[in-house]
């Protein structure tokens, strides 16, 4: 299950099962000062962040070191990892961290990424405008699409002279003989010229016959019409030019170190294939992942602050279709109707992970089993209240023949035969499960959800408006002003200008607003507003508002 994390990656990386992910890209904050590393500014981040500078470079090269060999166990085989950095620490990373920990047999490739213009003037040095992205395998077996960029027009024009009279298809002029002079077999005459050829005469003759060789004139060396539409483009090398820092006013998020997703875009098609997961452990803004999404990958993202979870989200969810994969956020603390009202398989898989068993992989034809403890016994999740006599009946019968030997054993040596996990349970399903123990020896355990993770209150919220008139286009300016209350704190408000109240889906064109306090111009008509508020612990609620503007006036 696709999944965003809050936590320390170290020790969420701990948990997460051996040899399971495909593709690792991590951003970790770069050794250079200790302000630019606080991004969000969160207590979550500054907690993580506090001591950090204490013991100078050998100390964060030994953090670092400690996620990197996590993350050494996480690739499967065939995996790779993309380190990002800069050159406050390149050096010490590639030596002390990714040679000893990946071996220098398996390094790839040291990519620099220009990442802006110069700026300003270097009065002692040459202006540095880029980072380090260190690209290394787990193995010398490993997943690799090349990747291609547009050729150049210069380029085009010089060496595509060619076009084909009816179809203006552009084409140039190919070499078909062969540099490897010692293959007597491919030594024949073809169309009067005798020579080490790159194809067998019956591939040539078919290609001839296709139209693609021509021979200029009697006697002269035979050339292959290679078309422009047919070339992949230019291959693209280590030195990452084309790609410009964040410029979309749609992309930018107002995060100071966001990386773009064409760069992600690059990463993630050259070293994944589709269905294959991605790891972030610094998922920062949430680039990572959207992208991941986006390319058809599985994917987790892990960080400390809850604004960077959060953050990508409202990113997830801003991008989401019919087609998008569900996902879960685990927080330090959850939401009673949140979870109460999810997707119930999602929900099912994410608290038997929480519980510490295996959930089944498929939700149907499951004969009341929703997983499995580590030791075996079946587990059953309900995700409602006060669960009744009859659960436990059904689920008695279901555990009987999940595995007959196994609940028998277990009868006899006065263990539980089974879970059931549920938001709270009425006085029948605990008086059944009292008379089976006492009177048939049978054990089973009923657990709460808020045994299993701690539940808390979500905010509280209400929104004001101001009318501030006609502005010069025309349009009616509305003042709104978002009013959060939780005892966690407030950490930030999100806006949607035009909520879709049928598919109930949120897409913020406001993702991080601290003060809560937005000015929208409106034109005629109907319009949803809707309004998100995210506390300290995570926790979200969220109002929505219908303004109907009629000749310069709101109702």
């Amino acid at each position: 299950m696709n999944q965003l994390i809050l936590g320390d990656c170290l020790e969420v990386l701990k948990k997460l099962e051996t040899a399971s992910v495909d593709l690792i890209y991590l951003d970790p904050p770069f050794f250079s000062n200790r302000n630019y590393e606080v991004i969000w500014g969160d207590a979550g981040e500054i907690r993580s962040f506090q001591d950090r500078w204490s013991g100078g470079i050998d100390h964060y090269i030994a953090w670092l070191k400690d996620r990197v060999e996590e993350i050494h166990r996480l690739l499967k085989p065939t995996g790779s990892i993309f380190l990002h950095c800069d050159w406050h620490a390149n050096a010490y990373i590639r030596v002390h961290i990714l040679d000893k920990i990946f071996g220098e047999q398996n390094f790839r490739n040291e990519i620099l990424w220009k990442r802006t213009n110069a700026k300003g003037l270097a009065f002692t040095r040459f202006a540095m405008n880029h980072d380090t992205i260190f690209y290394y395998t787990k193995s010398d077996k490993f997943t690799w699409h090349p990747q291609y960029m547009p050729h150049d027009k210069e380029y085009i024009k010089n060496f595509y002279k060619y076009k084909e009279p009816h179809t203006e298809r552009v084409y140039t002029l190919a070499d078909l003989t062969n540099p490897n002079k010692d293959r007597p077999n491919l030594i024949y005459e073809f169309l009067g010229v005798t020579r080490v050829w790159r194809w067998t005469k019956e591939k040539m003759q078919e290609a001839y016959k296709q139209g693609l060789i021509i021979q200029a004139k009697k006697g002269g060396v035979p050339r292959l019409k290679r078309y422009l539409d047919e070339q992949e483009g230019t291959p693209v090398d280590d030195c990452w030019l084309d790609i410009l820092n964040v410029q979309s006013k749609t992309e930018k998020i107002g995060y100071p170190t966001q990386k773009p997703e064409a760069l992600l875009e690059r990463i993630i098609q050259c070293a994944s294939n589709e269905g294959d997961c991605v790891l972030d452990p610094f998922v920062g803004g949430g680039t990572t992942v959207v992208v991941a999404e986006k390319l058809k990958r599985r994917w987790i993202g892990v960080d400390q602050s809850v604004a960077a979870i959060k953050v990508s989200e409202l990113r997830l969810q801003g991008q989401s279709d019919l087609f998008s994969q569900p996902f879960i956020v685990q927080l330090h603390k959850y939401d009673y109707d949140t979870l109460r009202y999810k997707d119930a398989f999602a929900f099912e898989t994410w608290i038997i992970e929480q519980f510490g068993g295996v959930a089944n992989a498929k939700q149907i034809s499951d004969s009341g089993i929703d997983g499995k403890t580590r030791d075996g016994q079946p587990i059953q999740v309900k995700r409602s209240d006060a669960i009744g006599r009859n659960v436990v009946d059904n689920f008695l019968s279901a555990c009987k023949r999940y595995d007959k030997k196994c609940f028998e054993d277990n009868q006899k040596n006065r263990k539980s035969v089974g879970v059931i996990i549920a938001f709270s349970f009425g006085k029948g399903a605990i008086q059944k499960t009292a008379r089976l123990k006492n009177e048939e020896n049978i054990l089973i355990d009923l657990i709460k959800v808020e045994e299993i993770i701690p539940i808390a209150k979500k905010p509280q919220l209400n929104i004001e408006l101001k009318d501030l008139g006609m502005d010069s286009k025309q349009t009616r300016e509305i003042e709104f002003t978002a009013r959060g209350k939780s005892e966690a704190g407030i950490e930030f408000y999100a806006w949607d200008w035009n909520y879709d109240q049928e598919k109930s889906v949120f897409k913020p064109a406001i993702l991080r607003d601290k003060e809560g306090k937005q000015v929208y111009q409106f034109k005629t008509g109907t319009h949803c507003i809707a309004v998100k508020v995210v506390d300290n612990d995570g926790l979200e609620s969220m109002e929505t508002l219908t303004l109907k503007i009629n000749g310069g006036v709101h109702s």
